[in-house]
């Protein structure tokens, strides 16, 4: 029975969609949920299963076609996966011919007794020792080089042969260009970034952070916390966060978006954390964040980061969001100016924690100290809202303890 492939249905967010990956080709065996085909579209990349066992018999949109919601794929024929193994092992046989080739002409080799009790002795087939007596007859000290190689054999196998030194994409000295098509990922990101420049009057202001008593803290509790909660490690994201929300309860604003003529303020905060893959930059986004403890920050960042690096993420989780962090620090930037990720008004930028001198009490002192990035909507978000909001996440990162007693 022949069954159609067709591409998922697509969201309303998702006009249409690439095929990215075909993991069986006409003729290959799959099995009932086997990964068939990939499809990209602007935002996440879509698996389409076996429906049943059988055998993938055409491929009707390759690999580069665009294809559109619930459109025809290929076709797999329906339990015809059961013959293809057994075709597959015919040339099974074969593999006998050289044992059977060790004796040309098809006469067991001639063995001086001593020979063979020594070869019986020793487990060694007559056949695979090629003998140098007279009219190829098989001396002892065949079967004794024989045993002996026989011997060298597993510590040779044993020993795993140096790896293959992989081979540069150019050769030194060519001048040769090498083009690929970007991806549907990364030519979205491209979009927006390009639209978010070009219709926001975007704005950055900074300031720093001490990170010592995050840091203090941190070390202290970071194993307790890692027990307590079950593996679930204690990181710097999630003081962040936290902090951030508390901040966008106090200006509002930064937590808004703009529609049209309309200013659309938001009594929730959604909290995107933008997280790089092979693909491109993609924000999945920690639902309700205010209602979250420090674990349940941490599991969730940790759960997209290996989503993302599996290309697992869906759209529902990449979908909306109030306020993005971006933490560019992982990566070892020392200060940058983020992009807004529209609708949204603002983002926020983490930076690598490097040690400074600082004047503290007329004394100079070496922190850990950390320059934060806030990138606003100036149509929206005035100097003085901007200002505020990273200052209360100064304070609040200062003071950690702020953040548990909510003051």
């Amino acid at each position: 029975m022949a069954i159609e492939i067709k591409a998922p249905t697509f969201p309303e967010s998702v006009a249409d969609g690439t095929v990215a990956t075909w993991h069986k080709q006409p003729g290959d065996a799959v099995k009932r949920d086997e990964l068939i085909v990939d499809i990209e579209t602007d935002k996440v990349v879509m698996e389409v299963l076996a429906e049943a066992d059988g055998v993938l018999t055409e491929i009707v949109k390759n690999e580069g076609d665009t294809v559109l919601s619930g459109e025809l794929l290929g076709k797999l024929e329906a339990g015809a996966a059961a013959a293809a193994p057994a075709q597959a092992a015919a040339p099974a046989p074969a593999a006998a011919a050289p044992a059977a080739a060790a004796s040309a002409g098809g006469e067991e080799p001639i063995l001086a007794p001593a020979a063979r009790k020594l070869a019986e002795e020793n487990g060694i087939d007559p056949n695979s020792i090629r003998g140098t007596g007279k009219d190829g007859r098989v001396t002892k000290e065949d079967v004794v080089a024989a045993v002996e190689a026989k011997k060298s054999a597993p510590a040779a196998a044993a020993k795993p042969a140096a790896p293959a030194a992989a081979a540069p994409i150019f050769a030194e000295g060519d001048r040769v260009e090498k083009r690929v098509p970007m991806t549907r990922l990364r030519a979205k990101v491209a979009e927006r970034l390009v639209e978010a420049q070009s219709s926001m009057a975007m704005l950055t202001t900074f300031n720093e952070v001490n990170m010592k008593p995050i840091m203090e803290l941190r070390a202290k509790y970071k194993d307790l916390f890692e027990k307590t909660h079950n593996g679930v490690r204690l990181g710097f994201m999630s003081f962040f966060v936290k902090a951030a929300v508390e901040a966008l309860k106090r200006q509002p604003g930064v937590n808004a978006s703009i529609d049209g003529n309309d200013i659309v303020y938001h009594g929730y905060q959604d909290i995107g954390v933008a997280v790089s893959s092979d693909r491109g930059l993609v924000v999945p986004v920690l639902r309700n964040a205010e209602h979250m403890s420090l674990a349940e920050i941490e599991g969730g960042i940790n759960e997209f980061g290996k989503k993302a690096k599996a290309g697992k993420l869906t759209i529902e989780e990449m979908t909306g969001g109030t306020f993005t962090i971006s933490n560019g620090g992982v990566f070892g930037s020392l200060l940058s100016t983020p992009i807004v990720n529209p609708p949204q008004t603002a983002i926020l930028g983490m930076h690598k924690i490097q040690e400074r001198p600082m004047a503290v009490n007329g004394q100079v002192v070496i922190l850990p100290m950390m320059y934060l990035a806030l990138s606003y909507d100036h149509r929206l978000i005035d100097g003085k809202e901007a200002v505020t909001f990273l200052v209360t996440m100064k304070d609040l990162l200062e003071d950690p303890a702020r953040l548990l007693l909510d003051i």
